[in-house]
């Protein structure tokens, strides 16, 4: 297992402090599998879309849940009610296993929907920033408004000490 070391990066950004450990849990909990098969797209700015290949899974046996930054997509074994009784299979080659499978998502992106159409299960997603977290314009204040640091004369040593009013 390889560790790998965000010192550098941690240098020159502030508030990022669970990004190391989002990167430490994606590469050890890849879950080892690559089921079921999904694409992540970016739509544009604000959209984005999963589609899982989900086949032989009805919406009854499938669960989508948003918790925490993460959405959870876990799908419960199905039934053969396609096949008779005593039947022998000479090929198994659709996996109608259980599975579960994560996903780590940005602040402010929330689930817009999601649908299954011929196998596929699609979830739509959508960044939506509040008010208080877009870009605002600083402006700055006069000097008049200023807090203004006072130039004092200490006697016993004969050196300007500078004092603030305020502290």
């Amino acid at each position: 297992m390889h560790t790998l070391d965000f010192t550098p990066l941690f240098r020159s950004t502030v508030g990022f402090d669970r990004l190391s450990q989002m990167l430490e849990n994606s590469l050890v909990s890849d879950q080892g599998t690559a089921y079921p098969p999904y694409n992540i797209v970016k739509l544009d700015d604000d959209n984005y879309r999963i589609t899982m290949a989900v086949a032989g899974f009805g919406e009854k046996y499938i669960d989508i849940t948003a918790k925490e930054n993460q959405l959870f997509v876990t799908g419960k074994a199905t039934p053969n009610g396609d096949v008779k009784k005593g039947a022998v299979y000479l090929h198994r080659g659709i996996a109608e296993r259980a599975f579960e499978r994560r996903f780590q998502l940005a602040d402010h992106i929330r689930v817009a929907g999601a649908s299954l159409d011929n196998g596929l299960l699609t979830i739509d997603l959508l960044r939506e920033i509040p008010e208080a977290s877009k870009p605002r314009k600083i402006t700055i204040a006069q000097a008049n408004g200023a807090k203004v640091l006072d130039q004092k004369k200490d006697d016993t040593q004969g050196e300007a000490k500078t004092s603030c009013g305020a502290c």
